[in-house]
């Protein structure tokens, strides 16, 4: 048994296209993810699974739960889906064309209720020009971090992920000064050294993995993104469970200690999901937490 490879496999692909749907006929349901069987590979198109299909199907999967609502003075929408799908490659016509015909072949049992295009910047960079996932753990660290160990067959091998869009005030940010911008994300433009200086309200430092108890560490995989909703970061985590992300949102948004991190200041998330990555066995996606008879 493995996993969907393109979880953790680098680089990361210059182009992405995000898909989310929603359940429209639920006896079709079945028929649907029976096709998705031959299309998913794991590594150009991955699979998420939202509490919503597993509860259309009758299924549990354990560790699945719907994005969480946080009450706390910066909002963070849940959005949850029944489905997402993460397409990927170095060709944006070739995803979006794939994409318009994974639409149509879902139909009539899922629909598409959003897609976003999604890009790798000067080589991993946020639009603000800051470093992205600097902290990643990689290698066997990387493996712990984003799946799922064990001998339980349809569920060693899987993953966690947690999806927030989040849009930029770009205008607002790259007006201040450099040692501003520099404090709210803590760490310098021009090298990526972390300040140790910096406000206890910057990013780094209210999402460092090392310093939650248990630690709060996962794999980011995100990118930039910009369309007529503005820009930003389609931020993507992947974790054995979805502790150690809330465990960040929760502090970031001020619900630990009462300082909220300075990302809000220039950005606001417009959605949050979270999705069940199933392994695949034999090279093939195994669903059999979902389908089985």
């Amino acid at each position: 048994m493995s996993f969907q490879q393109g979880i953790l496999a680098t680089p990361i692909p210059v182009h992405a296209r995000h898909l989310f749907f929603t359940i429209a006929e639920p006896e079709a349901l079945p028929g649907a993810l029976d096709w998705l069987l031959s299309q998913v590979d794991g590594q150009s198109l991955i699979l998420g699974v939202g509490a919503p299909l597993a509860k259309a199907l009758g299924r549990e999967i354990p560790g699945l739960r719907a994005f969480p609502v946080l009450e706390a003075a910066v909002e963070n929408p849940s959005t949850q889906h029944a489905l997402w799908l993460w397409l990927r490659g170095n060709e944006r016509g070739d995803l979006w064309l794939r994409a318009q015909a994974l639409e149509q072949v879902l139909a009539p049992a899922l629909r598409l209720v959003d897609g976003l295009d999604a890009f790798l910047h000067q080589g991993g960079r946020d639009l603000t020009g800051y470093e992205d996932g600097t902290e990643n753990p990689s290698g066997e660290d990387a493996h712990e971090a984003a799946l799922i160990a064990g001998d339980t067959p349809g569920l060693t091998g899987s993953s966690f992920a947690a999806f927030q869009l989040w849009r930029h005030d770009l205008g607002h940010f790259k007006a201040l000064p450099q040692t501003e911008q520099d404090d709210m994300i803590g760490r310098r433009l021009s090298d990526n050294e972390e300040l140790d200086e910096a406000p206890e309200s910057a990013h780094v430092k209210r999402t460092a993995q090392e310093s939650y108890a248990p630690e709060a560490f996962m794999v980011r995989r995100s990118l930039s993104w910009a369309d007529e909703r503005g820009a930003g970061l389609a931020f993507l985590a992947f974790g054995h469970g979805f502790d150690a992300f809330e465990a960040q949102l929760r502090r970031m948004s001020g619900l630990d200690d009462g300082i909220t991190d300075a990302l809000y200041r220039f950005s606001q998330p417009l959605s949050g999901g979270y999705y069940w990555c199933p392994p695949m066995t034999e090279g093939r996606l195994d669903l059999r937490l979902l389908l089985r008879a």
